[in-house]
């Protein structure tokens, strides 16, 4: 089993790896990817906690733009591919949805009579 002693020490490496790549991606990786970013050194401090806790998206990010393997016109279609069919589950999520809310809903007694809670009432 693991113990919180492992869990804070791991969680203490990745927070002080994090940081280190924040601190190098901030001075000097943000310039070289982002011509938007040159110059704007304010903004920087906001994006160091996402840095510190994303740390290996960051990296491999940089890496592929600094290689030049990134093909931006091919990075969204996957997501795009997946449209119809999450469409066409959410089509049939809410067709069963609603139509079991009607099959099993419970009835009324035909007996029961509304009454008004006035703000004088105490409930004991």
């Amino acid at each position: 089993m693991i113990s919180a002693e492992t869990i804070i020490d791991f969680l203490g490496i990745w927070g002080t790896i994090g940081l280190i790549t924040a601190v190098i991606f901030l001075t000097v990786g943000i310039d070289r990817i982002d011509d938007d970013a040159r110059g704007a050194y304010v903004f920087r401090i906001l994006l160091i906690p996402g840095i510190i806790l994303i740390w290996p998206m960051v990296l491999l990010r940089w890496i592929t733009l600094e290689l030049g393997r990134d093909q931006p016109h091919s990075r969204h279609q996957p997501p795009r591919d997946a449209h119809l069919t999450v469409w066409a589950v959410l089509a049939v999520m809410i067709i069963l949805v609603f139509s079991s809310a009607i099959l099993f809903r419970s009835e009324v007694p035909t007996n029961f009579i509304p009454t008004k809670i006035s703000s004088n009432t105490v409930v004991e």
